[in-house]
């Protein structure tokens, strides 16, 4: 790839994305590249819709068309506003041999964004995460190459859902404020009797802790499974995604000591802290190699988790993988 583009692209990564961008670090560099290149290409399109006073729809789903077919190589990355990290993704996704599936379902998941700004149940959330995570996971699997790469993906997969609910559950006040989306699935406000009126006031009572509480087990459950799989990637790829499982889980710690409130404020990881974490998570797995249980050991997520578990997190079997 050409280095103003890798340039480019790492740029973006470390403006933008704190969190991802420090475990990017301690990927070795075959894949640390690569990687900055995807993100890049993530945050793209995802700034399109990502802007609280942005262009009217037609003209952003006119944008994302325009990326698409940059990435699918259908189109002159030169012609487009982002040439240069659409031109590094283009060589990526031919050395990689990415199929156009996978670019494609996070395309029209940003396309989503548009229009639907509310999910009735966990599965309706779940089919935008197919695109938004899902994809993303199976892209940097696919880069990482396993050699088991088919029993390495469920857990690629759950782990990429999980980095998302994070980051939802983190940016409950952001999204209903600054651009009028609810990810919290309605079934669970409905369930607790939570209306959004109550979220955009930012009144946290009982109720409201509920719904984080059983969103939270949910997201849990989804490390443990997502946390399985780090093992089966190449060996010298699974500190840099174990570390990043710990940062972005370390969220649920951070909300859990504001007594679930994240409706008054957004919680944020300090940079003393993400570093606290980094130098922790070495320590443990210089001492025992094992993902599983330096990510135990270190992070906000139990070993064992609540003896009720939402019941659609296995409805098909094994679940399945943006800060």
């Amino acid at each position: 790839m050409q280095s103003d583009n890798i340039r480019t692209s790492k740029s973006i990564q470390q403006q933008t994305g704190r969190t991802f961008h420090l475990a990017t670090r301690v990927l070795p560099e075959r894949i640390r590249y690569p990687t900055y290149v995807m993100y890049a290409f993530f945050r793209v399109a995802d700034e399109v819709v990502d802007q609280p006073e942005g262009p009217p729809p037609n003209v952003q789903h006119e944008r994302l068309e325009t990326i698409r077919e940059a990435a699918l190589g259908n189109r002159d990355p030169e012609d487009t506003d982002d040439g240069a990290v659409l031109a590094a993704f283009q060589e990526l996704r031919e050395e990689h041999d990415i199929p156009d599936e996978e670019i494609n379902v996070f395309i029209d998941a940003m396309e989503m964004d548009i229009a639907q700004a509310r999910y009735e149940t966990f599965e309706d959330l779940r089919g935008y995460m197919r695109g938004s995570a899902v994809a993303v996971g199976n892209m940097m699997t696919m880069v990482m190459d396993p050699p088991q790469k088919e029993v390495a993906l469920p857990h690629a997969e759950a782990l990429a859902e999980a980095f998302q609910l994070s980051n939802f559950l983190r940016d409950v006040r952001e999204d209903i404020h600054e651009y009028g989306r609810v990810y919290l699935p309605q079934e669970t406000l409905d369930r607790h009797g939570v209306t959004e009126e109550q979220l955009a006031n930012a009144e946290v009572d009982d109720a409201f802790r509920a719904v984080m509480q059983e969103e939270l087990a949910r997201t849990d459950e989804l490390y443990r499974e997502g946390v399985k799989g780090i093992s089966y990637l190449p060996e010298d790829c699974q500190f840099g995604v174990l570390l990043s499982a710990v940062l972005y889980a370390e969220h649920h710690r951070l909300i859990r000591n504001r007594g679930y409130d994240v409706l008054t404020e957004t919680p944020e990881l300090t940079r003393r802290r993400r570093l606290w974490l980094l130098a922790r998570t070495w320590w443990h797995w210089r001492r025992n190699g094992d993902p599983e249980a330096t990510f135990y050991a270190v992070s906000a997520v139990s070993e064992r988790g609540p003896d009720t578990v939402p019941t659609d997190v296995h409805s098909h079997g094994r679940p399945t993988w943006r800060g």
